[in-house]
């Protein structure tokens, strides 16, 4: 049977572009969630919590700190993107942070990450910008851009 760690898994090797080295391993995530401050939510095609041993369409994984919470990530298979999944993981993802206290949820991303559009259209906003921050497969660098949404 599927546990949450191996769809978790399943959806970030199937989501993230190697070429941008943003994928964490399956020890990442694994020591990740293990961490009480560590929450994740998964999300299937029907925009429900996937049924036990059905496969997840996307998943968030957030980190809990007093009054505030940070997206560690957030990922949708490509076969299911521009259903609403990942805004859908988004709405649930405030609920969540507000339901433990928190009264802003932060992001940090790469410069050219298409999910940014969705990120402005759910109230996140720009508030930094670190240059030169993320390395890419071909040893180029990006600046890495940071956005908070209050809650």
């Amino acid at each position: 049977m599927m546990d949450d760690l191996d769809r978790i898994m399943a959806v970030m090797e199937s989501a993230f572009d190697p070429q941008w080295g943003e994928a964490w391993t399956r020890r990442q995530v694994e020591t990740s969630l293990v961490l009480p401050t560590t929450h994740y939510r998964l999300i299937a095609a029907d925009g429900k919590a996937p049924a036990e041993g059905q496969n997840a369409a996307g998943f968030a994984m957030t980190r809990a700190a007093p009054g505030e919470e940070e997206l560690l990530l957030i990922a949708v298979l490509p076969s299911q993107r521009g259903k609403g999944l990942g805004g859908k993981l988004l709405d649930i993802l405030s609920q969540d942070a507000r339901s433990r206290g928190a009264s802003k949820i932060f992001l940090e991303m790469r410069e050219n990450n298409p999910a940014q559009s969705l990120y402005h259209k759910y109230e996140f906003n720009q508030i930094g910008r670190r240059k030169d921050y993320y390395t890419t497969s071909d040893g180029s660098r990006m600046d890495a851009l940071t956005f908070v949404k209050t809650l």
